[in-house]
């Protein structure tokens, strides 16, 4: 009652402020759509005008506005598709399964939760009436099973981006399935998911996903070389790997990264102690080996690309001459306060790496005050 209270308040504001009944003298509502129609009740805006007054509002006057007739439910659920109920603290599940069957042209659907709420029906009834959807936030979702991400191989197969971060249930063989039939993905995070993140999920995630950009594996401590080569060979674009936690992976995941994943700007390596010198010559030298390789109409965009952000704090085992060899072939790693964009914290051996603008700073010299 107090949302639909809320719909009567501003819709009385309108006429206040005299934007309708402008309108209304001049016989124009919504750029001619309505003739000598007149606007004196909520349900008579038309369809056109209800939609742009609604993309401006939050979700639940959305949910609202569509209990207030038969007409504004058609119209929202034809017209609205991005939706997010993470403002939901209390009965999520309940409200998915009552809404998502009126919004079925629904693209991007946001279910983060602080306290898990979401059960596998709600999904279900997602893959059954959402078949457009294209985004999908899942994360915190403990009482998930593998039911749920079966349901979305079937009913979701134009997913692009996919967050199951901390879904510690599904298991590595749902996760295979769902790759197989979800291969357009392009963002996934299975950050937490210590059960599906494996090497055998990623063996399927390389072979069905070679459209993958993003992929997030932070604190998933079965993965291994096997896995992240697997990756590297199958998603030649990535972009962003993030592999914080991943305590079995050796040079061999960041060689074959460095060999294959020239896109690659972000990469998390933190507490990933068996990487050594190794791993940071090869991804210096891919760069200036896949320098030469660039041909010239798209060399210029070639200089921009490389690593932004490498994460290796807790690699004990790095020595100064290999990371500042990294740091040098790759102009955009930053040391330098306000910019770091490398992160060595927790290795008290590597204090002496500076990017090149902190060298530069430290050999300009002081401008000395003028006495007066």
């Amino acid at each position: 009652m107090r949302g639909t209270e809320g719909l009567d308040l501003s819709f009385e504001k309108l006429m206040v402020f005299g934007g309708l009944e402008n309108m209304n003298r001049s016989g124009d509502v919504g750029g001619g759509l309505g003739g000598g129609l007149r606007i004196s009740e909520w349900k008579d805006i038309p369809v056109e005008l209800l939609l742009r007054i609604l993309s401006l509002v939050d979700d639940q006057t959305v949910i609202v506005a569509s209990g207030v007739c038969h007409g504004w439910r058609d119209a929202i659920s034809w017209g609205l598709t991005h939706l997010s109920l993470s403002w939901c603290k209390k009965n999520m599940n309940n409200l998915v399964l009552s809404l998502v069957p009126k919004f079925t042209k629904l693209q991007v659907l946001i279910l983060r939760q602080d306290t898990p709420q979401l059960q596998d029906d709600a999904v279900e009834k997602i893959a059954t009436y959402c078949h457009d959807l294209q985004e999908l936030d899942l994360s915190k979702s403990f009482r998930l099973t593998d039911r749920s991400l079966y349901a979305l191989a079937h009913g979701c197969r134009g997913l692009v981006k996919l967050n199951i971060s901390g879904c510690s249930a599904f298991s590595d063989s749902a996760l295979g399935y769902l790759t197989g039939f979800c291969r357009k993905l392009k963002f996934l995070n299975l950050c937490g998911c210590v059960r599906a993140a494996t090497d055998r999920a990623l063996k399927a995630i390389g072979y069905n996903c070679n459209q993958l950009q993003s992929l997030n594996l932070g604190w998933c401590d079965r993965v291994g070389d096997e896995g992240v080569k697997s990756l590297a060979y199958g998603c030649p674009d990535l972009r962003a790997l993030d592999l914080c936690g991943c305590v079995l992976i050796t040079d061999e995941s960041v060689i074959a990264l460095a060999n294959n994943c020239l896109h690659l700007r972000s990469l998390g390596l933190y507490y990933c102690q068996n990487i050594t010198d190794r791993a940071m010559y090869s991804l210096a030298q891919s760069r200036v080996k896949n320098k030469h390789q660039v041909w010239a109409p798209v060399k210029n965009r070639y200089e921009e690309e490389g690593l932004t952000n490498l994460n290796i704090s807790q690699c004990t085992a790095l020595t100064p001459p290999a990371v500042q060899a990294l740091c040098d072939s790759f102009p955009a790693l930053h040391t330098c306060p306000g910019r770091h964009s490398l992160i060595i914290s927790g290795c008290l051996n590597l204090t002496s790496v500076h990017c090149a603008c902190a060298v530069a700073h430290r050999a300009t010299p002081a401008i000395p005050h003028l006495a007066h």
